[in-house]
């Protein structure tokens, strides 16, 4: 049987390009939107010490595995391990990785519909005069709806499609360096608003001086899944991404700038939320209705609220659609490498399969609200497999993989560039990511399964 001849791929022209793509992938709602109020929740300044260590100890080092394999393999989240580990059922992680990526799209695109929702009521001046009960009570009529949550959700999926289309270079490339820059911009915009807001050192304090007090088993265990979260490890995006790094990229330092480019954005989203929610006398622990319904009221509470409601929402779809891009990514590329589809149908199928998927997630919040699987809606479903399961699963495995499976040979070659570069720091590498990293991933995810409390 004749060998089928795989089309030249696509890659990253530029480490430009490289760290913002991956820096896309990494900054999404998870640093704007779920990172404040989880923080808020846990307590503020501990929850953040500890987040930090975790990011650099933990997440650094396992999205580091997942460039490795990507780049030495050359190949998608399920065809790495089929080329690396033939006939071996480590590709089991790849299909892992696939699915995840399916599932955390269907739901994410539904909350990525929402920014565009607040968008458009931002530019239409559509907080104006409300109360805080009424900005409640609209957020749950939208979310509760048919037509718009689902509009918005197409809306957004259409627009990660087309940007898939585009290609590596010409798509993912392009548009992050464009994206990406500007997200900075309008993160800082807002953040100086915010420190110019009576009572903004209260939500500074909060934010950067630790209640060593507050520091427990649950805090530690949600810091460290918040930096997987926040990371995109383990669902084979940033394996995807890794294919496209060429050949004389430092993937160490690529790996610590992207944790870095993360980490400082999910900074100055606290700098941004607490000030401003310390200032208006809101409880920091509000939840997830945080970005949706708290801060909506402290724009139109604030002078010059209107513009600075259009900047934030601006940089909240900005964020999510980055994110959606990198995980759509993941579909497309194993579609038109391993079912041997032309970039352009993998990308079609792909949107419009995790499309139909996500309506129904969509619709968790309002017709099928009530069609619940062992109490959980069909949204919950989706964030709970996901979040719970198949990430810190995924994770777990590919640092198993890395550590004890590909070796330290293959990985201090794939590190150094085939000795081109220095490789003192694979000896600590080897080690964080054969015992440290899979038994701290194993604590959070039966942590997350409610098997340790």
């Amino acid at each position: 049987m004749a060998n089928i001849e795989l089309p030249v791929r696509d890659s990253f022209s530029s480490k430009l390009g490289v760290i913002a793509a991956a820096a896309g992938s990494a900054v999404g709602l998870g640093n704007i939107w779920r990172f404040p109020y989880v923080t808020g929740e846990n307590g503020g300044g501990a929850f953040l010490l500890i987040y930090l260590c975790f990011v650099f100890a933990i997440g650094f080092p396992v999205m580091l595995a997942e460039f490795t394999i990507g780049r030495r393999a050359k190949r998608n989240a399920l065809g790495s391990f089929k080329k690396l580990a033939p006939g071996k059922p480590w590709y089991l992680i790849g299909s892992m990785g696939i699915v995840a990526a399916f599932m955390i799209l269907a739901f994410y695109s539904t909350i990525a519909g929402w920014t565009l929702e607040y968008l458009v009521q931002a530019f239409a001046n559509g907080f104006e005069g409300k109360t805080s009960e009424q900005f409640t009570r609209s957020f749950e009529v939208f979310q509760s709806g048919s037509f718009r949550p689902l509009l918005w959700q197409l809306v957004f999926m259409f627009l990660t499609a087309f940007i898939i289309y585009k290609g590596v270079k010409n798509g993912i490339e392009k548009y992050t360096k464009v994206l990406m820059p500007l997200l900075v911009v309008l993160i800082i915009i807002i953040c100086i608003r915010s420190l110019t807001l009576e009572g903004a050192k209260e939500g500074l304090d909060f934010l950067f001086r630790p209640d060593f007090s507050k520091i427990k088993l649950t805090v530690v265990l949600k810091a460290l899944g918040q930096a997987a979260f926040s990371l995109s490890i383990g669902m084979g995006t940033l394996i995807t991404y890794g294919s496209y790094i060429q050949r004389d990229n430092n993937l160490p330092v690529t790996a610590l700038q992207v944790s870095l480019a993360d980490t400082i954005i999910a900074i100055l989203a606290g700098v941004m939320i607490f000030p401003a929610v310390f200032a208006f006398n809101i409880n920091p622990a509000e939840g997830p209705g945080l970005v949706f319904i708290v801060l909506p009221n402290i724009f139109e509470q604030m002078a010059g609220g209107y513009f600075f409601a259009i900047i934030f929402f601006t940089l909240l779809a900005i964020a999510a659609l980055t994110s959606t891009v990198s995980v759509l990514e993941v579909v497309v590329a194993y579609f038109s490498e391993e079912l041997n589809m032309k970039r352009g149908k993998a990308t079609i199928i792909a949107a419009v399969a995790i499309s139909i998927v996500g309506m129904f997630a969509t619709l968790s919040f309002g017709p099928l609200k009530n069609a619940l699987i062992f109490g959980r809606t069909i949204f919950d479903w989706f964030d709970y497999l996901s979040a719970n399961i198949l990430l810190p699963l995924g994770a777990i495995l590919i640092v198993i993989f890395v550590g004890w499976y590909l070796g330290k040979k293959k990985v201090r070659d794939e590190l150094s560039n085939q000795g081109e570069l220095k490789g003192s720091f694979v000896n600590v590498f080897m080690v964080i990511v054969k015992f440290i990293a899979p038994i701290a991933i194993t604590l959070a995810f039966l942590y997350g399964l409610g098997l340790i409390s």
